[in-house]
């Protein structure tokens, strides 16, 4: 291999560090909203070289870190943005605070470098690809786990294609979302054994396949239940969602965006942060005289059922409080749960969900005692703590089926996404995305088409700002609303699949690709190499 090797690539292992941090920027070009896979492909053959030809376990280590760092930096600079919409910190530090975060999310690549040197470091290239793809799932998985996780992104997301054709992500009910990050690195570390080994026609037919599933349209019909919907983008800009004297006039332009269809029997969504009042009863008075135009959760809630009409069923993100006794001995808000409530046309409130994701620094500040006195606080507006919900659940709407809720950020970990025990007709995601740049919004939408892919359910994405979609089983979206843009998208809920088999399995299929492929790439090499002794 040695006298194979190309010039260019001996010159890359000249400077393997400054090559990671290269390829890692290179490879989180592959996500939305540039999606230029092609080129993470290669900046994930170019990893898989790097890491093979680490001389020790330190280089291997060093490599993976600098490769992830690099990598999550970039696909995470939305988070930057995020900080121009608070007053308690300097917006600067959000551009601080991204590379901050990533110093430890990259260790969990850095991790299955080092995991995949010492298993298989004397491997063929090919066999070294199986095992790294091997330790990559266990990895990612665990990015997506340790200290309540942050999945974002997958090196999967990589093989969902465009809107109308989801492309190699239709694997996804097979694989689930970490396996199908190992599948891109196996596609990587393919092409690379083939170019190294100048197996032309191997190199040919990988690169064939791969492009030919990434443009392919799902053969599956479109079909749709019998559930109408009505599923709006008011467009409140983040800048506007807690001014009080924009309240009124955001209700109105929701409410004329909801009125098609208002004598009809349907579903209407709204995002997270739609209704700054609260509806629920019992606070003390002095948070209704704050936050609704009369100081009357009840009237709140039944100009709410007039706007939807008697025969439609809302589903809308809230703020609920916990009312108790606080540290000063005043009745008032103890804790307060990112929420959806369902309200019939009459202004009844008929389920509620509680938000069981917390964001870390968003919606809670961890480790406070340490990080508040040095100046930290949550992006998120107010001082009372959030209290996380219970898990995935689902709500039955009688005749407006049973929904499945996951709100903003919930929508991204993949296998928590529905009650195993019920499963749900589809999947409604309220989110508020305006805080989240150019880049944040394409990424979670593309998150959620593979939340839909796994499971085989619809999901349905209300936000405040864009992109608003409506999202088959197959991660085919069917209609949108771009950022930026007020709008509604009316029509019938897309119908749901049975259980995929990731559905049914979760995290346990997971692992079990993962133990395939470490014991292929450790245990292929081995027996080929008795066979041939033997022949």
């Amino acid at each position: 291999m040695q006298n194979r090797l190309p010039k260019v690539a001996e010159w890359i292992e000249r400077f393997p560090k400054g090559i990671a941090l290269v390829l890692g920027l290179i490879a989180a070009c592959a996500y939305p909203p540039l999606h230029l896979w092609p080129l993470g492909l290669a900046a994930l053959a170019g990893f898989v070289w790097l890491i093979h030809r680490a001389p020790n376990w330190r280089a291997a280590l060093a490599r993976g870190w600098v490769f992830g760092w690099a990598h999550l930096t970039l696909a995470n600079n939305w988070i930057a943005t995020a900080f121009t919409y608070q007053a308690e910190m300097p917006a600067a530090l959000g551009w601080a605070a991204v590379p901050l975060l990533c110093i430890y999310l990259a260790w969990y690549p850095a991790f299955a470098a080092l995991a995949a040197h010492l298993l298989a470091r004397r491997a063929p290239l090919w066999a070294f690809g199986l095992v790294l793809a091997g330790t990559w799932i266990i990895t990612e998985a665990l990015r997506g786990w340790v200290f309540t996780g942050y999945p974002w992104p997958p090196v999967g997301l990589m093989l969902l294609s465009g809107w109308d054709a989801p492309g190699l992500a239709l694997l996804l009910p097979w694989l689930g979302t970490y396996a199908l990050s190992g599948l891109a690195m196996m596609i990587a570390a393919g092409l690379l054994w083939a170019l190294v080994e100048r197996r032309w026609l191997a190199f040919s037919g990988i690169a064939l396949l791969t492009g030919t599933g990434m443009l392919a349209d799902p053969l599956a019909e479109r079909a749709s239940s019998a559930t109408r919907y009505t599923l709006v983008q008011p467009l409140i800009p983040q800048d506007e969602i807690n001014d009080g004297s924009k309240y009124e006039e955001q209700f109105q332009r929701i409410a004329r965006l909801t009125a098609k269809g208002r004598d009809t029997s349907r579903l209407v969504l709204w995002p997270e942060s739609a209704v700054p009042d609260y509806l629920e009863d019992g606070y003390p008075e002095r948070y209704y005289l704050q936050m609704t135009v009369r100081g009357d959760p009840a009237y709140a809630r039944e100009r709410i059922g007039r706007v939807i009409g008697p025969q439609s069923t809302l589903l809308t993100g809230v703020v609920n409080l916990d009312i108790g006794t606080r540290p000063d001995g005043t009745r008032g808000a103890v804790s307060a749960r990112n929420s959806v409530l369902a309200l019939n046309g009459a202004g009844e409130i008929t389920a509620h969900y509680a938000k069981a994701h917390l964001v870390p620094y968003g919606e809670y500040l961890p480790m406070k005692p340490l990080l508040e006195p040095l100046g930290l606080a949550r992006l998120v507006a107010g001082t009372i703590d959030y209290d996380p919900g219970p898990g995935p659940r689902t709500l039955d709407l009688g005749k407006h089926g049973k929904a499945g809720i996951q709100i903003c950020y919930e929508i991204v970990f993949s296998g928590h996404v529905a009650d195993r025990t019920n499963r749900p007709d589809y999947i409604f995601n309220p989110s508020n995305d305006g805080w989240f740049g150019r880049w944040g919004p394409p990424q979670h939408l593309a998150q959620a088409r593979m939340r839909a892919i796994e499971e085989g359910l619809p999901v349905l994405r209300s936000t405040t700002t864009g992109i608003s979609a409506v999202i088959d089983a197959n991660g085919v979206v069917r209609g949108h609303v771009a950022g930026g843009k007020a709008g509604a998208i009316h029509g019938r809920i897309p119908a749901a699949k049975p259980p995929t088999l990731f559905a049914q399995l979760g995290h346990a299929l997971t692992l079990a690709w993962a133990a395939l492929l470490l014991a292929l790439g450790l245990g292929l090499p081995r027996w080929l190499a008795r066979r041939a002794q033997q022949g």
